[in-house]
């Protein structure tokens, strides 16, 4: 089943093309990958990215839009990813960037595909874990921008993922998200007063 990929804010993917055209921009990004890309460099697959701030001691998620991602394809596979960011002003470039999450990224997108359900992918970053998720939404019909993590929706850990949490394993939100919550929950200090 075909994975419903959100349209990005037009600002935003021109925000991107603006930078891959500018020398100056691929140079001072310093993404070797990019430098050393023959032919054309274009940006595909455009995800929400959206970070999960807090999880509450009853499990429900605190999320926030954060920008988006762009997979900058040169050739036959990604090399380097571009990232927006939502200003005063709008939607504008943030920085390229390349490493393991752009591989990990291509393979968990690949693997939905063959899913029988169709999804909307987003991307979920866990920041107190320094964990990135591909985010299966199982409303495919919304804007991409805004909404929670339902509990029948997947969340794919990308890698690197956390010590215990398994990379590239699809995971309902009702089991990950318990699993997430003790994790993040600092333990009580022993010998503190009451």
């Amino acid at each position: 089943m075909p994975l419903h990929v959100p349209p990005a804010p037009t600002p935003a993917l021109r925000s991107v093309l603006t930078a891959l055209g500018s020398p100056t921009a691929v140079r001072e990004a310093r993404t070797p990958s990019l430098l050393r890309a023959q032919g054309p460099a274009t940006p595909e697959l455009p995800l929400p990215v959206h970070v999960l701030d807090e999880i509450t001691p009853a499990g429900t998620s605190a999320t926030r839009l954060a920008g988006w991602r762009f997979l900058i394809r040169c050739g036959d596979r990604a090399v380097a990813a571009a990232e927006t960011m939502l200003t005063p002003d709008g939607w504008a470039f943030s920085h390229f960037f390349e490493g393991p999450y752009i591989a990990s990224t291509e393979r968990a997108l690949r693997h939905a595909e063959n899913m029988k359900q169709p999804y909307q992918p987003r991307l979920l970053s866990v920041p107190g874990l320094y964990m990135l998720t591909l985010w299966l939404h199982g409303d495919c019909t919304s804007d991409g921008a805004s909404g929670h993590p339902a509990a029948t929706d997947l969340l794919v850990p990308l890698a690197p993922a956390p010590p215990g949490i398994a990379a590239h394993r699809p995971h309902r939100v009702a089991e990950l998200l318990p699993v997430l919550t003790h994790r993040v929950t600092p333990a009580p200090l022993l010998g503190s007063p009451a």
